[in-house]
């Protein structure tokens, strides 16, 4: 230390600037791959309808048809919780939170199948299908009985179907504008990519639509479904999905996973396909990491056992569900496709109880984190960990398994303290309260 107080250093004041400039294409580039976690909502399931059977009743009949499920084969909050293995304390909670949930909101995000859901049809009568969906999206957007999030999925960029693909997703997208603009909660899903040039079509696909229409640049992303080899492991040897979301170029909005392709892919017997295999833990790894930062979601595919038949079966299916959506969650895979409105009990029940059963601790342990805790910490918690703890609250938050008050009442902390510290933008996205 000098006279004055001054520490002393033996870097000239030049070195400083010169690595600036040397890093600063190097910070510039991380921004931009690594936004972190985008500020809306994230649905926690999505259900997919092949558009034929699409209509302007199918969220309501998926509700209705849920809770008769529920109640004939578990009517109330004990029987719920015996079928489940839920502790006591949830019971109620969860089983009151299910029915008001499928009674308000039965579908979180609908997707209108052109896909495996649909097959293949004569032009004509895609062309009439495609045009009709976006009638009904139209309709149900304004008259405020969509799903938070509502679009298709598209046949893929394969040569066979690709020009199938193109003119449905232009028809359904030009039919939506006919309402004179594209409602917020749009969602897209390109199936079966297997080469990053096919997300690069994609994205400029949506570019030259958004030109046409005189649109946002940007303002139409899309998922990239992960059902192909080729999409986890390139023939380079390198992990084709992260070349995926660089291709998008910031259209990418998440990436979900296809149990059944990808499984049949790696050779998996039908007996044995599941989200649970070890091919399926392989794969969702690597798109975990691959996206880990970049803004863009993950969602776990499905299980083809469904709560059909007697109650016993019924049961059975239903326990099935709810251990595998408990294990998704477990695993930070926060959403997950239902093919069956029985499912609906289930997925929500899981996901009522993950948050439920977890509130108070990570509260707490946010609370000693921001000095609100007024008592030593039994964890001392890092600042990454803060904001994975006020992610779990928030998403809690989001899909109405926890109220504000009782986060406040717990944590001492705000929904725009929670945002802070978890690294969101204080703006919500569309439809991110429920």
């Amino acid at each position: 230390m000098s006279e004055d107080g001054t520490a002393a250093t033996s870097l000239q004041p030049g070195v400083r600037d010169a690595l600036a400039a040397r890093l600063a294409p190097v910070d510039d580039e991380l921004a931009r791959r690594y936004p972190g976690e985008p500020a809306t909502r994230q649905p926690v399931h999505t259900v997919y309808v092949p558009a034929d059977a699409y209509s302007a009743r199918t969220v309501r009949a998926w509700g209705d048809q849920a809770l008769e499920l529920l109640d004939e084969h578990a009517p109330d909050a004990r029987s719920l919780a015996a079928v489940l293995g839920m502790p006591d304390e949830l019971a109620a909670p969860v089983h009151d939170r299910v029915r008001a949930k499928l009674e308000r909101e039965p579908v979180e995000d609908l997707r209108i199948d052109f896909e495996d859901g649909y097959g293949h049809r004569p032009d004509a009568e895609e062309d009439a299908a495609a045009a009709r969906a976006a009638r009904l999206v139209r309709e149900a957007c304004a008259e405020g009985v969509a799903p938070p999030y509502t679009g298709i999925r598209m046949k893929c960029m394969e040569a066979a179907v690709r020009d199938r693909g193109i003119r449905t997703l232009d028809i359904f997208l030009t039919g939506l504008l006919e309402a004179g603009e594209l409602p917020d909660g749009l969602v897209l899903t390109l199936p079966k990519v297997s080469h990053p040039e096919q997300v690069a079509a994609m994205a400029q696909l949506c570019g030259e639509f958004e030109k046409a229409r005189g649109l946002p640049d940007g303002r139409i992303g899309f998922e990239i479904q992960i059902e192909t080899t080729q999409s986890v492991l390139g023939a380079d040897g390198r992990a084709t999905v992260a070349l995926m979301i660089d291709a998008a170029g910031g259209r990418a909005t998440s990436l979900h996973y296809g149990t059944f392709d990808y499984s049949a892919a790696c050779g998996v017997s039908a007996e044995h396909q599941a989200l649970d295999h070890p091919v399926a833990d392989h794969a969702k790894a690597v798109m975990q990491t691959a996206a880990a930062g970049t803004g863009v979601r993950l969602s776990d595919g499905s299980t083809n056992i469904v709560p059909t038949g007697p109650t016993s079966r019924v049961h059975e299916a239903w326990r099935h569900h709810h251990a595998l959506v408990r294990r998704s969650l477990a695993r930070a895979y926060y959403q997950g496709w239902d093919m069956h409105p029985g499912h609906l009990p289930t997925r929500y029940a899981a996901v009522y109880a993950f948050y439920r059963e977890g509130m108070e601790r990570a509260a707490a342990r946010l609370a000693a984190y921001t000095g609100n805790a007024g008592a030593d910490a039994a964890v001392m918690d890092e600042p990454a960990t803060a904001r994975a703890l006020a992610g779990y609250l928030l998403r809690g938050l989001d899909c109405g398994a926890l109220s504000p008050g009782e986060v406040a009442r717990y944590s001492g902390l705000t929904r725009a303290d929670l945002d802070g510290l978890s690294g969101r933008s204080a703006e919500t996205g569309p439809n991110s309260a429920p």
